[in-house]
């Protein structure tokens, strides 16, 4: 018998992933188990959160249109809806971006005491940071990092930059340490280039990571989760880009070819499985999580989690739950239920 019986799906974000976030979480919605829960789809961003639709178990799902969607109150995480007060008993966290991964919307579902999908507001909140997250990284002997430095806006970019290819060399990668879907980072390779690749990098937030650029044999990710014995280990996909690195076009558009199982050797799709389940320890997750890694010639290097990973049709996950042999309905009641 199901713990939970009112879902909330909280999707739409503040940031500029927030088209991703909604299909992601249109995508759960519609496969969360229609005969256990009675699932409501919020749309969140900015402040104001509506019920766009719900499906009572064992009915059809029922939009609600643009002007004619009750309003959430906030108060107490509830909805009136057709003359009913609804409080929800779970939130399932899709939000892409801010605040769904810094942090701020655990927080307030946690004051609230509603259990949630996700890591905890504290884990989020560093994990979802990539600078935050690789010092809490730094001196763990199971995985590398790529040599790092960090700005925070208002500083002199010139000058970094000059300090910053010394150090470093060419070729870099400059990216927002608080955003995903590739928004705001790029490639450099040409020293002049980099004061202009900063600055574009703070489009998306005031802090910018630069990282030396790996020598990559293999492109590869890993999901991990809690079944409510242990923390399990998805197939490991390797991503071949055709733009030479995994940016937007490629994750959405595209302009790559992910391989699940990885067609990697056996002994190096259980170190990633390995390492994986290792950090979700190390940084206290719950819940679900991916994250994503360089294997190079002398080790595998640790680039980001992902807190609230995609679940498109296009996304890494569906897939590796698909190629462990999983439902994805089967899949996410597991995730509700081990929250």
């Amino acid at each position: 018998m199901a713990q939970y019986q009112s879902i909330a799906v909280i999707y739409g974000s503040d940031s500029s992933e927030w088209e991703v976030a909604c299909r992601s979480g249109e995508f759960t919605a519609a496969r969360i188990d229609e005969f256990r829960y009675d699932v409501y789809e919020i749309f969140a961003r900015f402040g104001s959160w509506k019920l766009v639709a719900m499906r009572k178990a064992n009915a059809m799902r029922q939009p609600f249109p643009e002007g004619a969607q009750p309003e959430v109150d906030k108060t107490d995480f509830s909805v009136m809806v057709l003359g009913e007060k609804v409080k929800f008993d779970f939130a399932y966290i899709m939000q892409h971006g801010a605040p769904g991964e810094t942090g701020l919307l655990q927080g307030y579902l946690e004051m609230l005491g509603v259990p949630h999908s996700s890591c905890s507001a504290f884990v989020t909140t560093v994990a979802f940071d990539k600078y935050s997250c690789k010092s809490y990284l730094r001196g763990a002997e199971f995985v590398k990092l790529a040599p790092d430095a960090f700005i925070r806006q208002g500083s002199d970019v010139e000058e970094f930059s000059r300090k910053t290819v010394a150090r470093l060399g060419l070729p870099l990668f400059v990216k927002p340490t608080n955003g995903g879907s590739s928004f705001g980072i790029t490639k450099v390779e040409h020293p002049e280039d980099l004061p202009a690749a900063i600055r574009f990098a703070f489009s998306e937030g005031d802090t910018v990571l630069v990282e030396a650029a790996i020598p990559c044999e293999h492109e590869l990710t890993c999901a991990v989760y809690f079944d409510g014995k242990e923390v399990k280990a998805l197939p490991v996909i390797e991503i071949i880009s055709d733009t030479g690195w995994f940016d937007y076009d490629a994750k959405y558009n595209g302009y790559s070819r992910e391989v699940c199982p990885a067609q990697i050797p056996d002994a190096l799709a259980a170190q990633v499985q390995d390492i994986t389940r290792r950090i979700y320890h190390h940084l206290g997750c719950k819940g679900l999580v991916r994250m994503d890694y360089i294997s190079a010639p002398d080790g595998i290097y640790f680039l980001e989690v992902n807190i609230i990973p995609g679940m498109t049709n296009a996304s890494l996950v569906p897939k590796m739950v698909r190629a462990a042999g999983m439902g994805i309905t089967d899949f996410l009641t597991t995730i509700i239920e081990n929250a």
